[in-house]
């Protein structure tokens, strides 16, 4: 807080100074037109490469002040083109005519190995400019998408060492992981971590949806492709120094109404209960592990350059504190990038370098009871958090029962990783249009995972002391170069051929770890593993094995348009793998679109309703093989036992056994997705309202699956094999708006809406064959073994199979509903004692319609953000209240939500089985993000923007949803369960941030 407090100080004296230097500062006026010669109110004016700027009145005039070395004017208003006029200190008074143009129609997108223009793009494709992220603490990039493009669907966690879960336009695959992610390039470079990247560095993200968009990557572009690009240095011949900063404090949003020491007490005493371990105690262990969790960011970048060279530098630095003691997250980005013209211009060298260090700090997280999340609510207030000698409390003759303070403070989990990638480009103009691209890009990932449980943990209680140290590395080598040909003839016809090559070699999991026990003393944690006292073979990590993946690649493009009206593209990609089986290492992805700008017919124009309107249609495949290892078709063999085996000296010595770990599959080929995208572009009223609407029908088939097969066949008992289909069909809806645009008031709002419907069309074939694949066990007490969703065909991932509740019996016990084992259907018979044959359909996690609505007023100097996101139509498995309303847990010595003494009857044993009991509606509205702003605009000659902001996230939630938060992950093959076991507290953040440009 001195920091804050100090900064505050040094904004105030530099205001203080800006009023006696404002005068030195050059004055500019002016009047702004159309091109009919109609004054335009509400243009902007900005002075180029700062926030110094001011809005036309309702004349049409401006004034605005600028520092003696400001160079251009940018003048714009949606609907016309963006102008830029140079400043000329010796005539102050500026004249501007504005052209018309379609909205957004030449802005730049990102297409893959190439770029387009946004009339000309016939595919999906979303690009969300960095002044449009969302605004908060956040500590991965893809964050800053939540709620900002159809079909995206992010789940976001207050933890901070955790990651979102992201997918797009639905579940198409029976693997878990990155297998169910988006592929990432950045700055054209395939398959960079996002972590390289800080949000102040992030130009725009573009969202390639469809597969004809995605297609020209791949084998690794099924579940879509996010294309990020960063800043990079200016052509204005001077330097810029921008630093961005901001404070920001969490608390816990919501916490569980757990019985208090009376309450437990109470109840206890009313249905005849002994407490096991009443030690007098009235401990709130939530107070005790939770805090005010602190951040800070700062933020350092400069560049510049003219018109031959530009450069570019910046380094962050994240501090976030967690909620939950001793969960922190410390990160440094760095990168820096040079780009410089040569051979008369014809010849472009670039490098660019990014390097992370991030160091996470954490507790145990794990299940049955060693789960801090979990231990500060079953842990009974009875209890102290020390006892009498100084020692954490501890009572092992309760199963699963560890002091929460215990597990913070003696059981410390950390790891430390670097992350260096650099990347060198060479363009070289040919002939006029012609330009021959290489890429050279290496990726170099390094972890430390560090563990020590104190001689004081209660989890290892027996192993006074003990330290695990991990090493893993993953190197990345890409290699691409490529043509790319654009030409227009006759003014028309326009036509881009792009042609190329790629070479990408992967090094992944090369590690080894270590575990030992029996330390002397606490001293050292894990930093000297010799000091140890026994170290068993067990302890010695195998998993780590050496994956090397190589892949070939060769794509090409063709585009061609007639006077942007008609357009069309096709693209073709063959790529070679060596994860897959020997028979299938290459597969061909094909895409064709098309796309008619009607609002340049005339019977439209005519209309005179539409000023912007376009129908776009499209087929692709892609594949995906993110996931894979280079054992995935291959036989394994690895330990399994020991044996002891007798020299011939008489000698005996334990050997190890080996035994197969998978089989191999010759004929494992790639997962392929095919979708058919419909769409239409649009803007009226002069274009102050825009927007796309799209139908999709994606198809995923030859999933790939683990299944059972005969030990007499095969050496293992499981294969992977290409076997299923599922299919994701859906609508999207996105619209921007521009309500109102004054001299002084601007309101800008925009809309997208989702649907989405999966389903499993197929799970088997004539080799390989399963009914239906259990899934989901929230692991409540008693019900251990309890699957609560089944991936089966005909119905959509995320599906909920379980017992129907039917109330209580006359002795007070829960019964379900008896089904038939044939039909399925109910018999009329009700049950204490459910079978799996009991489980029913009863609801599904998939959400009907995600959406995100944003709000901006502007007003002067003021901008005021309200940013809305939600879901409705989804289920949610409630599987924390479940648990701990199992009302055996207070005679146990554990504690209970404080709902148990009016909603439970103690007779019942089973209150807590997983039925739709526990089951509930998803549904919520957020104001995410509400943010107020004001931009001081330049201050004297060195200061040439200056903006200052609150923010605060999670500010407000609408919902029915009885537990902590209704946003629980959408993503992976177990939808919509809220676990008590990994779920971290949401927070509500308040942030203040500052932004100055030199």
């Amino acid at each position: 807080m001195k920091q804050f407090t100090l900064k505050l100080v040094m904004l105030a004296l530099i205001l203080g100074y800006s009023l006696n230097t404002w005068a030195q500062n050059i004055e500019l006026s002016g009047k702004v037109l159309d091109d009919q010669g109609n004054t335009m109110p509400g243009v902007s004016v900005v002075v180029k490469g700062t926030t110094n700027g001011t809005i036309t009145d309702i004349d049409g005039n401006f004034i605005l002040s600028v520092s003696p070395d400001a160079k251009t004017l940018l003048f714009s208003f949606i609907g016309f083109e963006t102008q830029e006029v140079t400043i000329d200190a010796t005539n102050t008074k500026i004249k501007v005519k504005l052209l018309s143009s379609m909205i957004g129609l030449d802005e730049v997108v990102a297409v893959g190995y190439g770029k387009m223009t946004r009339k000309d793009v016939t595919s999906s494709i979303t690009t969300i400019k960095a002044k449009d992220l969302n605004s908060g603490v956040y500590t991965e990039p893809s964050q800053l998408l939540q709620g900002k493009v159809p079909g995206l669907t992010i789940t976001q966690t207050s933890d901070p060492n955790g990651s979102s879960s992201i997918t797009l336009r639905g579940a198409s695959t029976l693997r878990t992981g990155s297998a169910q992610e988006p592929y990432y390039v950045v700055d054209g470079v395939p398959g960079v971590s996002l972590s390289l990247i800080a949000p102040e560095d992030i130009e725009s993200i573009d969202v390639l949806r469809d597969a004809s968009a995605t297609a020209i990557y791949g084998s690794k572009a099924a579940n879509g492709v996010i294309i990020v690009t960063t800043k990079k240095g200016n052509k204005e011949g001077k330097t810029n120094v921008s630093y961005s900063t901001y404070v920001a404090v969490d608390n816990v949003l919501k916490n569980l109404d757990m019985m208090s020491a009376s309450e437990l007490r109470s109840y206890a005493s009313a249905n005849g209960i002994t407490l096991p371990n009443d030690e007098g105690g009235d401990t709130d262990w939530q107070e005790e592990v939770q805090r005010t969790g602190l951040s800070q960011s700062h933020n350092i970048s400069i560049n510049g350059g003219d018109d031959k060279t530009s450069y570019s530098a910046s380094i962050n630095y994240l501090n976030k504190q967690g909620v939950i003691k001793e969960t922190e997250k410390n990160q440094l980005v760095a990168r820096s990038f040079l780009q410089t013209k040569t051979l008369n211009d014809r010849l472009t060298l670039s490098f660019n370098l990014n390097g992370n260090i991030t160091n996470n700090n954490n507790v145990p997280m794990g299940s049955n009871g060693t789960s801090v999340l979990d231990a500060m609510n079953y842990y009974s207030p009875l209890a102290p958090v020390k006892a009498d000698n100084g020692d954490w409390y501890s009572d092992y003759s309760i199963s699963q029962n560890y002091n929460p303070m215990s597990m913070v403070k003696e059981d410390e989990y950390d790891t430390e990783s670097k992350r260096l990638q650099g990347t060198a480009k060479a363009s070289l103009e040919i002939v006029d249009g012609l330009l021959y691209n290489l890429s050279l890009s290496y990726q170099n990932e390094q972890y430390i995972f560090s563990n020590y449980n104190s001689s004081d943990s209660q989890i290892y209680s027996s192993q006074n002391g003990q330290a695990s140290r991990t090493s893993v590395e993953n190197k990345k080598t890409v290699f691409e170069t490529y043509l790319n040909y654009d030409k227009t003839f006759n003014d028309v016809h326009k036509l881009g051929l792009m042609a190329g090559y790629s070479w990408e070699q992967s090094d992944n999991n090369d590690g080894f770890g270590l575990t030992v026990y029996n330390f002397y003393n606490d001293d050292l944690g894990y930093y000297n593993l010799g000091y140890a006292n026994r170290m068993d073979m067990s302890g010695i990590n195998s998993g780590y094995k050496l994956s090397s993946l190589r892949m070939i690649s060769f794509y090409g493009r063709l585009n061609y348009s007639y006077n942007s009206k008609y357009l069309f593209q096709a693209t073709m990609r063959r790529d070679g793998s060596s994860a897959f089986g020997e028979n299938n290492q290459w597969a061909t992805f094909p895409s064709v679109s098309a796309s008619w700008r009607l609002s340049e017919e005339g019977f439209i124009k005519n209309m005179n309703v539409f000023d912007d309107l376009k129908f776009r249609i499209g087929y692709g495949v892609s594949g995906n093989s993110l996931g894979f290892d280079a054992f995935t078709a291959t036989q394994t063999y690895g330990a399994s036992g020991w044996f002891d085996y007798t020299d011939e000296t008489g000698s005996t010595s334990e050997y190890r056994t080996l035994a197969a770990t998978s089989n191999a599959n010759p004929d494992l080929k790639w997962e392929r997705t095919s979708m058919f995208n419909v769409g239409f572009d649009f803007g009226f009223l002069k274009n102050r309202v825009t927007g796309t609407l799209e139908y999709y029908n994606k198809t995923t088939d030859d999933l790939i699956y683990s299944y059972a097969v005969s030990t007499n066949r095969y050496p293992y008992g499981s294969m992977l094999a290409n076997v299923g289909e599922i299919n994701n069909k859906g609508i999207e809806l996105s619209l921007n708006i521009i309500p109102v645009q004054t001299e002084n008031l601007r309101w800008e709002t925009s809309l997208n809406l989702s649907h989405n419907k999966n389903e499993v069309v197929s799970l088997s074939n004539q080799t390989y064959s399963v009914d239906y694949i259990n899934a989901g066990n929230p692991n409540i007490s008693g019900f251990s073994t309890a699957n609560i969703q089944r991936i089966v065909e005909g119905e959509a991932i995320g599906t909920f199979y379980m017992w129907e509740w039917a109330g209580y019996n006359d002795s007070g016990e829960s019964q379900f509903y008896v089904h038939d084992v044939e039909t399925g259907e109910r018999t009329g018979e009700l049950t204490t004692d459910p079978q799996d044959t009991d489980r029913t359909k009863v609801g599904c996690a998939q959400p009907k319609f995600t959406y995100g609505w944003n709000n901006t007023l502007s007003y002067k100097k003021w901008a005021l953000t309200a940013f809305f996101q939600g879901v409705l139509g989804g289920d949610v498995m409630n599987s924390t209240r479940a648990q701990y309303n199992t009302v055996s847990l207070v005679g146990d010595g554990k504690n209970v939500l404080s709902e148990v003494a009016t909603n439970q009857l103690y007779t019942d044993d089973k209150a807590q089985a997983p039925s739709d009991r526990y089951l509930e509606k998803g549904n919520y509205l957020r104001l995410s993000t509400l943010s107020l702003s004001y931009n001081f605009g330049s201050i004297k000659d060195y200061i040439k923007g200056l903006r200052v902001y609150a923010t605060c996230n999670n500010l407000m939630t609408i919902t029915n949803y009885k537990g902590l938060d209704p946003e629980v992950s959408l993503g992976g093959l177990t939808p919509g369960i809220d676990s008590r076991e990994y779920f971290y507290p949401r927070t509500r953040t308040f942030m203040l941030g500052l932004n100055i440009n030199f």
